[in-house]
């Protein structure tokens, strides 16, 4: 049961991926382009650690749903455990600090009562 767990989400990871046509992560004003590794607030570059940029992207990929909190564990800090959700909260009011116009009124990290985070889509 659990290679069959594992199987199905490596299957679902590589499903969700951006092909190599989408070069570009663009909503509203935020665009981020995956190949430069740059992102950009209106004309502005936004400069982001590394693991900001992960989150981000990966949020970015998965544009309009809703992601729990153990998935963004997971894909960005990996091995982290679970309980350890201080670390997303930090991060994520960080990132929204760098990318929102308004951090306490978010346009595209947007936050899902109960289950986490969700990226605005276009």
């Amino acid at each position: 049961m659990g290679e069959l767990l594992a199987r199905m989400r490596t299957a679902l990871r590589h499903a969700h991926r951006v092909g190599p046509e989408s070069t570009v992560l663009s909503v509203g004003q935020l665009r981020v382009d995956l190949t430069a590794r740059l992102v950009f607030l209106g004309q502005e570059e936004v400069h982001l650690t590394p693991l900001k940029y992960k989150l981000l992207i990966t949020m970015g990929k998965h544009a309009g749903k809703v992601l729990a909190h153990r998935f963004l564990l997971r894909e960005v800090w990996g091995a982290l455990d679970s309980q350890e959700d201080h670390y997303q909260r930090v991060f994520v009011a960080s990132l929204r600090k760098k990318v929102e116009d308004h951090p306490a009124r978010p346009r595209y990290i947007l936050t899902e009562q109960g289950v986490r985070y969700r990226f605005a889509a276009d």
